[in-house]
């Protein structure tokens, strides 16, 4: 049995080559959903979501966003209004009461969908329809993430990190931003000042979580203050992490990221930007992955390999060295 903690794009793309090498049956993917917002009213999962159509075969490999070849009429269309009433384009955030009221799980997260600012195909508009159409129904997140991953049928158990709202919010030179307005709209410009994880100290992980982390758990080469930070803020998370076996890919060669706003958010919450500074946030890590042009001394064992994924191959090469240093580990 095997946990993988996913978000961002990272994670996702290693889980791309980890079928041969974890048996899916046996796999449990623990995604971030810090990084949701609700947009028009429709409950968006950006990481969750990526596991789901990269695992039912949909996602747009490209972008790693969305659903490939999908068409993009309603939101040309929300443009094409907001253009001729004279509106004001996205992101439009709601006001602060609006941002805590209605349905919990979307709380401090809320956009206007005047112009939406962020875009949605139209298939995977239905996804957003029908998640939140099913928490309306009284349904959990986890419980909708479920079925959505039955319908797009996949062998790993998805889950999100938890059934309470977080929201994570960075706050910058301009002023706090939901992730999504900081990296979507502003494209990472801002100077990031801090990072908060808005909700976590009232939020717990679900139990579905708490069963997953008693296994062996891979921490992907994902962000690790806004795709991996959020889990960790949730109370008992690290705690699980330090009584099991755990292993992590860097998503630094040395002090050079692979993709990412990764660099500039552990440089703005205080951390160094690379390896070093990976391991540092990870003190629960019994050992790491790291790429063959690494050279970063660390206190625990590591497992080299080329960690740049750029199809299935490269993603089982990368799996194999998680299965190794696993096995090192223990």
């Amino acid at each position: 049995m095997v946990t993988f903690l996913a978000g961002g794009t990272g994670t996702p793309k290693l889980l791309d080559g980890a079928a041969g090498v974890f048996a899916p049956e046996s796999t449990t993917v623990v995604g971030n959903t810090g990084d949701d917002v609700e947009l028009g009213g429709h409950l968006v999962c950006p990481d969750v979501d990526t596991v789901l159509f990269h695992g039912g075969g949909v996602l747009d490999t490209e972008r790693w966003w969305g659903i490939a070849d999908d068409t993009t009429e309603t939101h040309a269309e929300l443009s094409r209004l907001a253009d001729a009433a004279g509106l004001e384009g996205g992101p439009r955030y709601l006001d602060d009461e609006a941002q805590t009221a209605g349905r919990d799980i979307a709380r401090w997260r809320r956009f206007s969908g005047v112009a939406e600012f962020m875009e949605i195909g139209d298939r995977d508009r239905a996804v957003h329809l029908t998640r939140t159409s099913l928490l309306d129904e009284g349904h959990t997140l986890t419980e909708v993430t479920r079925t959505l991953a039955e319908a797009f049928g996949l062998g790993v158990d998805v889950v999100p990190m938890s059934d309470d709202p977080v929201a994570t919010i960075v706050h910058t030179e301009d002023g706090p931003l939901h992730f999504q307005e900081y990296w979507v709209a502003e494209r990472g410009a801002p100077a990031v000042e801090d990072v908060e994880f808005r909700g976590a100290d009232a939020a717990a992980p679900t139990d579905a979580v708490r069963e997953a982390l008693r296994d062996d758990v891979v921490v992907g080469p994902s962000n690790p203050v806004t795709s991996i930070g959020p889990m960790l803020a949730l109370d008992g998370v690290r705690e699980a992490l330090a009584e099991t076996t755990v292993v992590a890919v860097s998503p630094f060669v040395e002090d050079r990221v692979f993709s990412g706003p990764a660099a500039d958010l552990m440089r703005g919450t205080g951390r160094e930007p690379s390896t070093a500074g990976v391991a540092d946030a990870y003190p629960f890590a019994d050992a790491f992955v790291l790429d063959d042009d690494d050279g970063t001394a660390l206190d625990r064992p590591v497992v080299r390999t080329d960690t740049r994924i750029g199809d299935t191959a490269d993603a089982a090469r990368v799996a194999r060295a998680c299965r190794e240093a696993l096995e090192v580990a223990r």
